[in-house]
This record gives structure tokens, sequence and C-alpha cells, in this order.
């Protein structure tokens, strides 16, 4: 199986006296990961399972029953719950067991909607979790092939630490950007046969997403709801137009929120917050919203799946490839937020990561020569925010990392 970055941190983690939470969007490997790290789980439910969910949708109390039929041992019993979401009151039965005895057995939760367990008041065991979140690939995971033509370290806005490959868990494969532009970075994409990709990213759209609002009762009106996901992936990486979205889809305003707010209930899709901490009066303040992988938001905004399509306007997808990468890296480090810097008069960053007190701009451009015009919003950032941001950087497509200013380091996308 291949390496992923949480692998070690969560294998750790799984021997600790905690019930171990795990969420991420379906398709991002959670089951694979677990399957990997506890291959002798005393107990797997799946509740993807109709049989098995109806089971113990009628009976949650009989996780308990089950627990207390295994021998007491030294070790721990691993019990793994998959999709739990979809049985609110397994958690009461966790909590029971865990609460009488915190040796006998190690939970593990996994799940790839929020959605349900709010709207039913789930109890999520506060001080009893340790929460995890799986996402789509990133290039420490799978790195570009051009990776290896520097030999030298080389910084970037926000590193991760690398994955170690071994002959039992070698990193997942590679592909060239347009690929990963094209396809995205699911790992059921990224490992499967090149003339399925844009099959299984179609059947992700039609077939979870309307399974998973379906069972869970969270669309009334399937029509109006396939109508706003096509329009919300299309603008996936600008500005939320509510009264416009309103307007294409059908359906009134707070509906359509409602229908931003279930995908990110789902780990489809997160926003952008604009940045706000400047002295300047005339900043734009609404969110911008992305789907979280590109493949997922072609499919899902009905768009060709092939190279030609990205290949036609180059420039919007390989910003987004750029904020969904940083996204996913600030989530795994745990700290820090990812916000985006635009005025009314024009000025724009697209990027401004905020960590440890320090902000670092950002700016994409789909150009192989970047030039110091290309970098005049990042130096105005930088000049307003001096104790703050020192540096700021350009991710563009240029063979070799560029010092353009002694403020700004243009990077080439596999340095990133």
């Amino acid at each position: 199986m291949f390496g992923r970055w949480i692998e070690s941190d969560l294998a750790e983690k799984l021997s600790s006296p905690y019930v171990q939470m795990m969420f991420g969007a379906r398709q991002t490997g959670k089951s694979t990961l677990l399957q990997k790290l506890i291959p002798n789980a005393s107990i797997w439910l799946d509740f993807s399972a109709p049989r098995q969910r109806s089971e113990y949708l009628r009976d949650p109390g009989a996780l308990v029953e089950r627990c207390r039929g295994l021998p007491v041992s030294e070790t721990a019993h691993v019990v793994v719950v998959d999709e739990a979401q979809a049985v609110p009151g397994i958690f009461d039965a966790v909590q029971h067991l865990y609460d009488s005895d915190k040796r006998r057995w190690r939970f593990v939760l996994c799940g790839s909607s929020a959605r349900k367990l709010r709207k039913t008041g789930a109890n999520l065991l506060p001080g009893r979790t340790l929460l995890h979140h799986l996402y789509p690939l990133t290039l420490v995971e799978r790195p570009l092939p051009e990776s290896g033509s520097l030999n030298y370290a080389v910084e970037s806005p926000l590193a991760l630490a690398p994955v170690a490959a071994t002959p039992e868990s070698p990193l997942f494969p590679v592909t060239d950007l347009i690929e990963r532009m094209t396809f995205g970075e699911l790992p059921g994409v990224a490992t499967g046969p090149p003339e399925r990709r844009a099959d299984v990213l179609r059947a992700y759209c039609l077939v979870y997403l309307e399974e998973e609002l379906r069972r869970e009762s969270l669309i009334k009106d399937w029509a109006a709801f396939s109508r706003f996901l096509a329009l919300a992936a299309s603008e996936s990486g600008q500005l939320i137009n509510y009264a416009k979205i309103s307007k294409d889809a059908g359906v009134s305003q707070p509906t359509v929120k409602s229908y931003y707010q279930l995908l990110e209930d789902m780990f489809i899709a997160f926003r952008l917050p604009a940045f706000s901490k400047s002295r300047r009066k005339n900043l734009l303040s609404t969110d911008r919203f992305f789907f979280f992988d590109l493949g997922v938001r072609h499919a899902a905004a009905e768009v060709p799946l092939d190279t030609a399509m990205v290949l036609g306007n180059p420039g919007p997808v390989f910003e987004q490839w750029v904020g969904i990468e940083l996204w996913k890296r600030l989530k795994y480090l745990g700290t820090g937020r990812l916000h985006y810097f635009r005025t009314k008069g024009g000025a724009e960053v697209d990027f401004i990561i905020e960590r440890d007190n320090a902000l670092v701009p950002v700016e994409v451009k789909w150009n192989e020569k970047p030039t110091l015009q290309d970098a005049r919003h990042l130096l105005g950032f930088l000049e307003e925010h001096p104790k703050a941001a020192k540096q700021g950087f350009i991710i563009c497509r240029c063979r070799h990392p560029l010092r353009l200013h002694d403020k700004i380091l243009a990077l080439p996308w596999f340095c990133l």
C-alpha cells in the first residue's frame, strides 16, 4: 500500500487511550489507511453496507454486547466503525464502553460527513477523542516528476515534511502537472487505469453524492441541487455570489447558502476568507469557495474531463491547484489559516498564509518567465506588513527558482 503523510502520526496515536475519530470525503483513502495500520481489528463495522447499517440503526446498543463478548486480554481489542455518521447512536455506545474500561478496547470511528451528526446532536465524545482528517494527495505523497531535477534544498512558502518511501510503502505514481489539473488527486484516480479516470470521477458525483444525500434525507429537491452543484463547481475559486447562483439554480438564497454548507459538511469543499488585518478600508470581504479536488470539481461542473479543457484556460485552474495544495498542508499541520487579499481598486494577492504570527503572501502565475511586474501586489503587501511579512512567493512554470527581488522568490510549481 502507498504511503500517506498522516500515517506515522496516526500509527503512534492509535495506541493512546483515546477514541480516534477520522473524517474526510469519500475516496480519500480512510478505510485503506486504517486497514493498513489495523490489519487485525477485533471488530470492523462498515455502515456503508445497508444490512449492517440497518441492524445498528435498530439497536446501536448491540455494539456494547458484542464488545463485551470479546475475551479479556492483555492487549486492547481494536474496534473500527466506518461511516459512523450513518448511525449517530453508535457514539453513545462507544462512550459507554470507553468510560467503563479505557484499556480493554481501542475505538476508531471514521466518517465522510459531519452534517447528520450535527443535525441529530450526536455525541462526539468531548474530552475522549483525538480528531484526524484525511485529504486528497499532496505533493509529498505524489511528487511531480520534475521534482528530482534540483539537487539542492529550496525554500517553500509552506513546507511539509517528506513522506519516507519504502518498498512496502512507496509514494503514489508520479504524473505531470496538466494531468493533476485535469483529474485531481484522489488516491483511487491516481492509481487507477488512465482510461477509466473520467468515468470514476463522474460516478463520484453522480453516485456517491446522490447516495449520501438521499440516504441522509438532506435534499428535498434533487434536480435543484444538481443545478446548484454544477454552478458552484463552475464558480470554484471565485468569490461566492449567492444572488447569481440563486437566480441561475432557481432556488432561494437561504437554500443556496444551506447547499454550500452541505458541501463543506461533506468535506468536498472549503471557504477561503478574505484577509482583514489591513489598514486599507476598501477591502473585499466575501469568501471564495473551492472544491477540495480539481477532478471532482470538473466532474461536478459537467465539463469535459480531458487535458484540452484545462489547457483552454489553464490560469484559473492552476491557481486552484496551488490553493488546494496549500489548504491541505495547513490542515495537516494543524495550525494556521489561508486567506486571499483583494481591494475594490483591483490590488490582489491570491493567497495569504497566516501561521505562527507570520504572513506569507503567494501569487500564482501561469507563465515561464516571471518578472518583477508580476510581484507588484506582493511588494505592496510586504510594505504594508513589514513586521509579519518578510518574503513573498510567485508560484509559476519557471524551470528553476528565481530571485526577482530581495523579498520575492519565484518558484517552479514542483518546488511548492
